[in-house]
């Protein structure tokens, strides 16, 4: 049920709780649910994973980020669309379920909790690994489970207070980025002192600008979408928002825009002060070419100070995707396709044991670890990029079920507009089917399609069953 103003038709302000929040508190501002969607998705991919999608693709890697960057924004657009019209509790998964039927919102919604636990996992693995730059000889699980443990404490406090936590979180690594394109922006059409002016030589100066050719663009799609993953969370912040008719579309504005200046501008900067296949060999904070660039800059402790910057950065993304877990968790319970005891709502406003059940991927985090620390963090972002793209097919494919349904109901358009659409949802779809494919070739997603396939399969049969529960 979409909640409209008795003058003029439009979505309004929606009451602190509603049936539609099942209990959850209207208490995020539109400025917080845009740093949880921007904390979520800017993460190690674009510190330290760029060099894996530049050594793909070499200078060429630009394109993939451009075209990356178009499907994210046609992917939040769409979500505004919807989620204005149903500011409800689960989001997108809501929708999925009202406009696909119940098989596609269970499927969907339980392959995104998995995603998301799993990959809150690594990104704690990754604070192991960046702490022990100061303290090498500390055991990765230590760290692990301390930082873990503080993440758990951050998402069972009061909304608000998460909201405030990973608001100034994320602005660090945000404010960092902003400082990284203007030194470099300077760097390679001024010059700093002491070094003269880069330019733009370094896109085709070693093989020309895309030295692999169309194929090393594709393959680079996978690893560049996957950094784009998490542009779908501010909708999951729906039913907790003050006034989604507000915020929602705002958040997605903010975001896209965002995430499109940072990529786009950082990669550039990337690919021209540094030659892209030393980019594309660095391993390691001090290898890192942000780092390189605050050295030149003159930056003192540039190794350190990036250190805290990844480190912050993987905290936020962690803190936001058990957050994004947890209300997806609280809505298939609310739809009865999970225990109902994890859609209770403690007195804070938090559901508090649908948190703790997705922390299971911090539990897993400690486990590998200790068990396979050097193994463990590829694969588990395969797995994530396939659960990803999946979650980004049914979106799209539940909106032209909503465009369908409002023009035979004869409704006008929403309140938000996905321009172009249909057809631009239908393309963003192909692009989205296309990534899939290119992902089982690229080698550290190849592990997608073996674990993210049968997992889908697996759903799909136990849906009857806990249907016929219900």
């Amino acid at each position: 049920m979409s909640v409209h103003s008795p003058v003029d038709g439009r979505p309004a302000a929606v009451p602190a709780e509603t049936p539609e929040t099942g209990g959850l508190r209207r208490s995020l501002s539109g400025r917080q649910i845009g740093m949880i969607s921007i904390g979520g998705t800017i993460g190690t991919g674009l510190f330290l994973g760029s060099g894996l999608a530049i050594s793909l693709a070499g200078p060429a890697v630009l394109v993939a980020y451009a075209a990356g960057a178009i499907v994210a924004v046609l992917l939040a657009y769409a979500l505004a669309e919807m989620t204005v019209e149903h500011p409800e509790a689960g989001g997108f998964g809501a929708v999925t379920r009202r406009y696909l039927g119940p098989l596609a919102g269970f499927v969907q919604r339980w392959i995104y909790w998995t995603t998301q636990v799993i990959i809150s996992g690594s990104e704690v693995v990754a604070v192991g690994l960046y702490v022990r730059y100061w303290w090498p000889q500390l055991p990765l699980w230590t760290a692990v489970t301390a930082f873990g443990l503080l993440i758990l404490a951050v998402n069972l406090a009061s909304v608000r207070l998460f909201g405030e936590v990973e608001y100034w979180s994320a602005m660090i690594k945000v404010t960092t980025i902003v400082v990284f394109i203007v030194c470099g922006l300077a760097y390679v059409f001024l010059g700093l002192p002491g070094h003269p002016a880069t330019g733009v030589s370094a896109w085709t100066a070693d093989g020309g600008f895309a030295p692999h050719g169309v194929t090393g663009v594709v393959l680079a799609l996978a690893v560049v979408t996957l950094s784009y993953g998490g542009v779908e969370a501010f909708a999951l912040s729906a039913a907790e928002s003050r006034d989604p008719a507000r915020d929602l579309p705002r958040a997605a504005r903010g975001t896209v825009a965002r995430l499109v200046l940072f990529y786009l501008l950082s990669t550039a900067v990337l690919v021209s002060i540094v030659p892209w296949r030393e980019t594309a060999g660095a391993d390691g904070i001090k290898q890192s070419p942000f780092v390189r660039l605050f050295d030149v800059a003159g930056v003192p402790a540039a190794a350190g100070l990036m250190n805290f910057v990844v480190l912050t950065a993987a905290l936020s993304a962690a803190n936001s995707q058990l957050y994004i877990a947890s209300r997806t968790m609280f809505s298939l319970s609310r739809d009865k396709c999970a225990p109902a005891a994890l859609g209770r709502v403690g007195r804070q406003g938090s559901p508090v044991n649908a948190v703790l059940a997705s922390t299971a991927g911090l539990a897993l985090a400690g486990v590998v670890s200790a068990v396979s620390p050097d193994d463990a963090f590829p694969l588990l972002l395969g797995i994530g990029l396939f659960g990803g793209m999946a979650t980004w097919l049914i979106i799209f494919a539940s909106h032209l079920a909503f465009r369908r349904r409002r023009a035979s109901a004869g409704l006008g358009r929403a309140t938000v507009s996905l321009p172009g659409a249909p057809f631009t949802t239908v393309a963003a779809m192909l692009f989205v089917v296309g990534v899939l494919v290119a992902s089982a070739f690229t080698g550290p997603f190849a592990i997608a399609w073996k674990v993210g396939l049968p997992f889908l399969v697996l759903l799909a049969v136990l849906h009857p069953l806990v249907r016929r529960k219900k």
